[in-house]
């Protein structure tokens, strides 16, 4: 098989996002997934800023083109810290992981353990 160039499909997310939150019950489940989707949209774009496909990705990572699909979708796959540092390692990035604390004002004067 020859080889091919990497052209990836255009694709409008802002348009899809928003022709999605028409169906009924989907804003609700983008909701309680929010956290995942911030995620996913973090991969992709690191892939695609780096030029990469799934299949050179996965090479990188010494695992299978599957393994990065399961990655980067939303799903019960929640990647260790491990695994991702890998996929950002072979996408030319750093994983950088914060803990922020909630809103000052909701917490004012008490401990973080009463801060809930």
């Amino acid at each position: 098989m020859a080889d091919r160039d990497y052209r990836p499909v255009a694709h409008d997310h802002d348009e899809f996002l928003a022709k999605a939150m028409r169906r009924k019950g989907f804003p609700e489940a983008y909701d309680e997934l929010g956290d995942e989707y911030a995620l996913v949209r973090e991969l992709l774009a690191a892939r695609v800023r780096a030029g990469l496909t799934q299949e050179q990705v996965a090479d990188s990572m010494g695992t299978t083109k599957s393994a990065v699909s399961r990655l980067e979708a939303v799903g019960k796959h929640s990647p260790s810290v491990s695994t991702l540092k890998r996929y950002a390692e072979a996408v030319g990035c750093e994983v950088e992981i914060q803990l922020v604390p909630r809103a000052a004002a909701f917490c004012a004067g008490r401990p973080p353990r009463d801060c809930r």
